[in-house]
């Protein structure tokens, strides 16, 4: 079985990845970070101005310090109405890029205040938004196989009628689903999401690079 370790040491996409790529991919076993056994692996830092070149970045140098090929993912949320942001600061938004040594659950909870603060006045029409997930896969060596671009169509909800749902994180809670716009993706049930999400997306495009390994 083809083993491909994932950049990332967060639990929820691990599972995300692992589960979607079980039913694309049976013959590929994905790992997370954590799993190498071989000591903590020190961080790239992503200086990369698009989700291209952070996940370039991220694929590149763990796939040299793991030994091992490696699949990585840049992913965050672009709103129309403010120009394309947060885009790749999307997990450290509310310190405008910055690790200020918050928690996962006060970093997103103070994502979603200040998205919905700089959204105060703003039409549902003007309210589009997608979140992307760029995937990158590196052999060991640290040669790019191969790079793909998905998304997830929407738009952010407003303030009282949102945040909904505890199925999801980061800006799920805010993001209602094209085309009704009625459920937030926290309320989707985890396989539906894992049929329609960014992820899916690019991993189905990835999937046909991995089976060709």
């Amino acid at each position: 079985m083809l083993e491909i370790v994932l950049a990332t040491a967060n639990p929820h996409k691990v599972e995300e990845m692992q589960a979607i790529f079980a039913l694309l991919t049976p013959g590929a076993r994905l790992i997370g970070l954590n799993e190498l056994g071989a000591g903590p692996i020190a961080e790239p830092s992503e200086t990369g101005v698009t989700f291209e070149e952070n996940s370039a970045i991220k694929a590149i140098e763990y796939a040299k310090a793991s030994g091992q090929m490696c699949l990585a993912d840049d992913s965050g949320l672009e709103i129309d109405a403010l120009g394309g942001k947060p885009g790749v600061i999307s997990s450290h938004y509310c310190t405008g890029g910055r690790e200020a040594g918050m928690s996962r659950a006060e970093r997103d909870q103070a994502n979603n205040a200040r998205v919905l603060r700089e959204l105060e006045g703003v039409t549902d029409e003007k309210r589009a938004a997608r979140f992307v997930c760029v995937m990158t896969m590196s052999s060991a060596q640290g040669m790019i196989l191969g790079q793909v671009r998905g998304t997830f169509e929407g738009r952010i909800g407003r303030a009282g009628d949102v945040p909904r749902g505890g199925d999801g994180f980061g800006y799920d809670p805010l993001f209602l689903v094209a085309p009704a716009f009625v459920k937030t993706s926290a309320e989707l049930p985890t396989e539906e999401k894992n049929r329609v999400s960014h992820r899916r997306d690019a991993a189905e495009k990835m999937a046909r690079i991995v089976r060709g390994l």
